[in-house]
């Protein structure tokens, strides 16, 4: 990307790498830094944050954290048990970051909440969600064919499962539903296996991992997008979903649960449809109300991508970031 320069700490070798792993700090990163005469830094996922805190006050200059998800809803216990020296260092250290983080970006109002529950401080939050390109992705126009599209990483979060298990309902009423999933994950072999399970095997195409322009190819072919997110058993919750602003954006309708962020994207009947958590019947019906109904996807599309270019417009949300790291350098 034209004037995007990159960095990474392991290329610096390994013992700087795991020196950096366990105690965040790294001079040859500092010293980089400083030779670029570095004038704020901005970290993703408060895990980040906690890292780049040290290197912040070295060099002197304030320190942006956006707050994604996991890092404000999977339970502290549970960050403490994944043995994860990062995820440790976290918990271990969030006060260090509470303290002297300039600003903490929530993706949304949900993020939000979870990050005061969290300790971070209140007064220094600020919710600016991530935009889209709505002049790149354009409306695609309906699709004949009545196939779903489910983008997410293979985890427990993003209730594959239960879209499997509704997809199945879904095509005992619709014979030629097809469903795409584009995404890898722990979970892929056993997701494979419930598919053929529950007999859809035929139906369901596993894409695995696919670059951005490819994933929204596939949208485009697609009658409607599906991300029924869960509460994670440890507690991981979604943000918001960068997906469900790219469908908007592209004229899709959206199913989703009642679940996180999502509410704030999905306007249940207007521009989609949500569900409680976990109820595969609720899924299915939905879903099926959108396949046997060519006008009312079309009226969602719009209402969509009207949603999107007036709260979610990448450029409009890009200026704000902007006017932020001004107000701080």
């Amino acid at each position: 990307m034209p004037g995007v320069d990159s960095v990474s700490v392991s290329e610096f070798g390994r013992a700087p790498l795991l020196s950096y792993t366990l105690t965040r700090r790294s001079k040859p990163l500092r010293g980089l830094l400083q030779e670029r005469q570095t004038a704020l830094l901005h970290a993703h996922f408060g895990v980040e944050g906690v890292y780049a805190i040290q290197t912040a006050k070295a060099l002197h200059v304030p320190l942006v954290t956006t707050l994604h998800g996991f890092d404000v809803t999977i339970n502290k216990s549970q960050l403490l048990a994944s043995k994860k020296p990062s995820w440790i260092n976290y918990v271990m250290w969030r006060r260090d970051l509470f303290n002297s983080g300039a600003v903490f970006i929530c993706v949304s109002e949900h993020i939000r909440r979870r990050a005061v529950d969290w300790g971070y401080p209140e007064e220094r939050i600020v919710v600016l969600p991530i935009g889209v390109d709505v002049e790149s992705i354009q409306p695609a126009g309906f699709v004949e064919t009545p196939r779903i599209l489910h983008v997410a990483r293979l985890v427990e979060k993003k209730g594959t499962a239960d879209l499997l298990q509704a997809f199945a309902l879904v095509r005992n009423a619709v014979p030629g539903a097809e469903l795409v999933v584009i995404g890898d994950g722990p979970l892929r072999a056993s997701l494979n296996d419930l598919a053929r399970e529950l007999g859809v095997g035929d139906s369901v195409r596993f894409m695995g991992a696919q670059q951005h322009g490819e994933t929204l190819r596939q949208l485009s072919q697609s009658r409607l997008l599906c991300l029924p997110s869960v509460t994670a058993s440890n507690g991981d919750q979604e943000g918001l979903g960068m997906v469900l602003l790219e469908a908007a954006a592209a004229g899709k309708p959206v199913v989703g649960t009642d679940h996180g962020g999502i509410p704030e994207a999905v306007t249940d009947g207007s521009n989609g449809f949500l569900v409680p958590e976990r109820d595969v019947a609720a899924l299915a019906d939905r879903l099926l109300a959108l396949l046997t109904d060519p006008q009312l996807c079309d009226q969602f599309g719009n209402a969509g991508r009207e949603m999107v270019v007036e709260r979610f417009n990448l450029r409009r949300q890009t200026e704000k970031l902007e006017s932020l790291y001004r107000t701080l350098i």
